[in-house]
C-alpha cells in the first residue's frame, strides 16, 4: 500500500513521529506540494493525505490507483467531493482532535485583551516599572470577566468546551445554536442571534462556515453590539466581514477583536484587520499544540488502518 503525504510540515515539523503510518505501507512524506506536482507525486499512491493542498477533479481523474483521500484536518473543503464520489474514493477527516487547544486559544485571546500581560511585560523589559514613581501602573483598561455575559455562536464540541470555561470564570453563558434548551442543559441559555448581539459583553465564534454564517459579523450586526463588546473568532475567517469589523474597531464602535483565522491565509498584506485598533491576530495556530497534533496523527493512523481493514471510519462523502 503506497501512502503519500502531500503537505506534512504543519502537522509534523519534526517533533512527532510518522512511525504509525510507516507500519501501514510504503510512506512518502512531502513538507509541501505545489499544485503542479500533485499528480506526479501521487501517481502510484493508493492513499494520499493532505492538509491544505487542494485535490481537484482533474487530479483525481489522473490518479488511477487512488482509493482513499485522508484530510489532515476537520474541514474537508480542500477535496472535490463529487469527483471522489464518482470514482468511489473514500474521503475521511479528523474530527474533534483540537477541541481543548482551540478552546484554550479563545481564552488566550480574551485574556490578552482584558489583561494585556504581554504589553506590560514588554514595558517592564524596557524599564518602565523600574522608573515608575508608584508601586504599580497601568495604561489600558483592566477588565474582570466574572459577571460578564458571554455569548457562544455554535455549540459543537469546541463551543461546548468554551462555554464550560466561560462558566468557570463566573460568566453568564448564552448560545445561539440549533440544539434545544434541553440538549444544551441548564448552565447555558439558548437565545436568538440578535439578542446575543445586543446583550453580550463577549462573543465567541465557534460555528462552521456555511452560506448562512458567512459574514455573520457585518455592519448591521455590529451596530447591535455594545461598544464594550469583545469578539473572539477561532472558527473561520469569513464568518466576519473584515472591512466592516476593522471600521467598527477603528471608530470605537466595539472594544476589541481577537482572531486566530482570517479570510485569506496566509494573511494578505492589505487585510484591514492587521492594523486595526485593538485587533489581536494570531496565525491560525489554535490547533497546533503538540498534544493536538499528536491526537490528529493518532486518528489519522486509525483512519488509514480502518480503511485497510475494509471498515473505513470518519468518512465524509457518499462513496
Amino acid at each position: 500500500m503506497k501512502i503519500v503525504v502531500l503537505d506534512g510540515y504543519t502537522l509534523n515539523p519534526g517533533d512527532i513521529s510518522w512511525d504509525g503510518l510507516e507500519q501501514l505501507g510504503d510512506l512518502k512524506v512531502y513538507d509541501r506540494t505545489p499544485e503542479k506536482e500533485v499528480i506526479q507525486r501521487s501517481i502510484n499512491a493508493e492513499i494520499i493525505l493532505t492538509n491544505k493542498t487542494i485535490i481537484k477533479s482533474e487530479h483525481i481523474s489522473q490518479l488511477p490507483k487512488l482509493k482513499y483521500i485522508g484530510v489532515l484536518a476537520t474541514g474537508y473543503n480542500v477535496v472535490d467531493i463529487e469527483a471522489a464520489n464518482e470514482r468511489g474514493i473514500y474521503v475521511c477527516n479528523i474530527p474533534a482532535y483540537s477541541t481543548p487547544s482551540v478552546a484554550q486559544m479563545v481564552f488566550a485571546h480574551l485574556l490578552t485583551i482584558t489583561n494585556r500581560v504581554e504589553h506590560y511585560t514588554s514595558e517592564n523589559k524596557n524599564g518602565r516599572w523600574s522608573s515608575n514613581i508608584d508601586f504599580c501602573y497601568w495604561d489600558s483598561p483592566l477588565t474582570e470577566l466574572s459577571g460578564k455575559r458571554f455569548g457562544v455562536i455554535g455549540l459543537g464540541n469546541i463551543g461546548k468546551a468554551v462555554a464550560r470555561i466561560a462558566k468557570a470564570f463566573g460568566m453568564t453563558v448564552c448560545a445561539y445554536t440549533s440544539k434545544s434548551q434541553e440538549q444544551i442543559g441548564a448552565n447555558v441559555q439558548k437565545v436568538e442571534l440578535n439578542e446575543l448581539f445586543r446583550t453580550c459583553d463577549i462573543i465567541s465564534l465557534n460555528c462552521p462556515l456555511t452560506p448562512q454564517t458567512k459574514e455573520l459579523i457585518n455592519k448591521e450586526s455590529l451596530k447591535l453590539m455594545k461598544r464594550e463588546c469583545i469578539i473572539i473568532n477561532t472558527g473561520r475567517g469569513p464568518l466576519v466581514n473584515e472591512k466592516d469589523l476593522a471600521d467598527a474597531l477603528n471608530e470605537g464602535h466595539i472594544s476589541a477583536y481577537g482572531a486566530d483565522v482570517l479570510t485569506v491565509e496566509p494573511a494578505s498584506d492589505n487585510n484591514p484587520l492587521l492594523k486595526a485598533k485593538n485587533a489581536f491576530i494570531t496565525p491560525h495556530i489554535a490547533w497546533a499544540s503538540k498534544e493536538a497534533r499528536q491526537r490528529l496523527m493518532n486518528i489519522c493512523v486509525e483512519n488509514v488502518k480502518a480503511f485497510i481493514n475494509n471498515q473505513p471510519q470518519n468518512v465524509v462523502n457518499k462513496c
